[in-house]
């Protein structure tokens, strides 16, 4: 019974989500530093149309062009859980009643993030390819493991040996509490969706083009998990449980892309809508928790599991107030209720995610141009969808910067942004039983603040 029930939490831990630093759950949309500075980048005519508007290539720059961008995202990812006394760490227990809050301060980041854009135009087409971190993107690392996993520990440790105390009260049985043993636990994941795309744009009429695209996306995941419960040498230094966990996930897919774009005088309208991408990763498991039987088989060596990529529209308008001044405003929906995720987590979203963002551009001379833009992005969270080792916040996002023509032919972009995140509070009651299992009630608020700086340069050549 305690291993299955241990296990409920490794099934979790298979599903770490890193740090997406914008767009949607499992969706990117940062690649070029021009995104950081202006946010609404999907009516462009610049070099990052080859990822946010290939349509829009058509009225780009005549010949070829090529953009090498950089980012670094840091984020923190905090859970202040409310628990039962008895499951608070050694050092602080002081019996069964009341409660606790502590807070798990974690720390995701990713190390520097690059992409790459090309595109050739002539005439009336262009080719155009963009190269970058498509999905999530980053490690997660808890030197002191995962909260819900210690607390499912602690509370599966308490109540196995209260029930046996409970059904032979003469029995020599020690209720075992926190502060009888130590747990030294170590939780690692990693997830990165890697995108390779390639665009081809016409222009039909002198107002309108289209383009059709397609992007092969490849997923390389691990979940890496160690933990020991043991109690203190004074009580035998017995061992309570020893359980690892040791499984990459890699697999990969491909999406078919269509953009269109409407530009006559200061006015633009483009759309582009990226179909899902169906992408089943295949474990290599080096070590799996041995006695649980079928328990186990989702996380097997071979076994399959689905991390799709929803499927996503865009709608954006641009105004060009004059030849120096522009402004867009910008529409993100992506399809995560039909995108397939690991135990069929889609199905617990309330709806697919909204983003509305926008920004506005200014060129000061023929030099220097400003940014600064806004996004906000509305999850259809839910209560079951949530989990410690992956979970969403909504948010809204600020970002500003700017571009230095150093010369015609070359440019230097610079930007930064922030995202501040709604802290999102799940409640246990008591006749739910808790995360704990135990019986009583308890709560988990999720938190977390997201900065992106990034430079790039654009040539032409």
């Amino acid at each position: 019974m305690m291993r299955k029930f241990f296990f409920v939490a490794f099934c979790a831990l298979t599903s770490f989500t890193a740090p997406a630093v914008a767009g949607g759950l499992m969706t990117n949309t940062n690649y070029h530093i021009a995104f950081d500075r202006m946010m609404a980048r999907g009516a462009t005519f610049d070099i990052d149309a080859a990822y946010s508007n290939p349509a829009g290539l058509a009225w780009g720059h005549e010949g070829f062009q090529l953009s090498l961008n950089f980012q670094k995202p840091w984020q923190n990812r905090d859970i202040t859980t409310t628990i039962p006394n008895y499951l608070a760490y050694p050092g602080v227990y002081d019996g069964y009643n009341g409660f606790n809050n502590k807070k798990f301060e974690g720390v995701a980041s990713a190390p520097i993030v690059p992409a790459l854009f090309a595109s050739y135009k002539k005439d009336r087409w262009a080719l155009s390819t963009m190269i970058g971190i498509v999905g999530s993107g980053g490690f997660v690392e808890y030197d002191e493991g995962v909260p819900m996993f210690n607390a499912l520990v602690m509370g599966s440790i308490f109540k196995q040996t209260l029930t046996a105390k409970k059904m032979n009260p003469e029995a020599p049985i020690a209720i075992v509490t926190p502060d009888m043993y130590t747990i030294d636990s170590k939780v690692e994941g990693k997830q990165y969706i890697y995108g390779g795309q390639l665009n081809f744009t016409y222009q039909i009429t002198d107002w309108f083009a289209a383009a059709v695209g397609l992007r092969v996306n490849y997923y390389d995941g691990y979940s890496r998990v160690n933990l020991k419960a043991t109690t203190l040498p004074a009580l035998g230094g017995q061992t309570l449980t020893d359980m690892k966990l040791d499984c990459t996930q890699r697999g990969w897919g491909v999406a078919p892309i269509i953009s269109f774009d409407y530009h006559q005088d200061r006015f633009t309208v483009a759309a582009r809508y990226e179909f899902r991408t169906k992408i089943e990763t295949t474990n290599d498991t080096k070590e799996l928790p041995e006695g649980l039987g079928d328990l186990a088989a989702p996380y097997a060596d071979g076994a399959k599991t689905r991390y799709d990529m929803p499927a996503l529209l865009v709608i954006a308008g641009r105004y060009d107030f004059s030849p120096s001044l522009r402004a867009t405003l910008e529409y993100h929906y992506f399809d995560d209720t039909h995108a397939k995720m690991a135990g069929d987590r889609q199905k617990t979203l309330e709806h697919g995610t909204n983003e509305f963002l926008a920004g506005i551009e200014w060129d000061i001379n023929d030099k220097f141009t400003v940014s600064c833009g806004g996004q906000r992005t509305d999850y259809g969270l839910s209560d079951d969808y949530q989990q410690n080792t992956s979970f969403a916040c909504d948010s809204y996002s600020v970002g500003l910067g700017g571009a230095w023509n150093i010369t015609d032919k070359l440019r230097l972009n610079a930007g930064y942004f922030c995202t501040i995140y709604s802290d999102y509070t799940r409640k246990y009651t008591a006749e739910q039983g808790g995360y704990q299992g135990t019986g009583y009630p308890g709560q988990d608020v999720y938190s977390r603040t997201n900065h992106v700086i990034g430079l790039g340069i654009d040539y032409k050549f």
